[in-house]
Parts: structure tokens; sequence; C-alpha cells
């Protein structure tokens, strides 16, 4: 099985895992990428069950987004670098697959 995601989807992964759950607002802080591309990119990560959105009690506008540790062991994700948190926020591919 092959998930593909794109270079958009891999940076907001990429930073979930390095920096922990964030609301959208502070992934597009942390990405600098528009918040439509970022919105898609977790739409794309959800939909794909990589990522999970919780409510934020705190404040209800923004939801919590977090990465589902057993999907992502479950999917082994490989790249060329070996690692997933090894990819720095600059490295923008034209596209990755994940095989399973």
């Amino acid at each position: 099985m092959t998930v593909e995601l794109p270079n958009s989807a891999i940076l907001v992964l990429g930073s979930l895992i390095s920096e922990g759950p964030m609301t959208p607002k502070t992934i597009i802080e942390k990405v600098g990428l528009a918040p439509r591309t970022i919105s898609f990119a977790l739409r794309t990560l959800v939909r794909e069950k990589v990522i999970r959105k919780t409510p934020n009690l705190a404040d209800m506008r923004q939801p919590i987004y977090c990465i589902d540790i057993e999907r992502v062991k479950e999917l082994q994700l490989q790249f060329d670098s070996g690692q997933l948190s090894q990819i720095p926020y600059s490295f923008r591919p034209s596209g990755h697959s994940f095989k399973l």
C-alpha cells in the first residue's frame, strides 16, 4: 500500500513530529506556508489517518492536531534521508511515496 502526500503535508507532518501537537495557527507560524495550503495539508493528513484532530478546550475555534504514532509506525514511513524527523523545513521535493 502506498500513501501519496503533497510536499505541504510532509512539511506539516515534520513540524508536528518535531514540535508536538499544535493548532492550525501555530502550524502556519512554524511552517511559514499560506493558511489555505496548511488547511489542505491538514485535511490530507487527517484523511490518511496520519494525524488526529482533537477539540481544543481552551479555544474551541482552534482544534489541536497531533500525529497518530501508531499509524505512522504502521505505514513505516521511508524517505531518501531515512527518517521523517530529519527533513528540514526548506526541503521541498516534487513528491514522496510512503510504502507499507
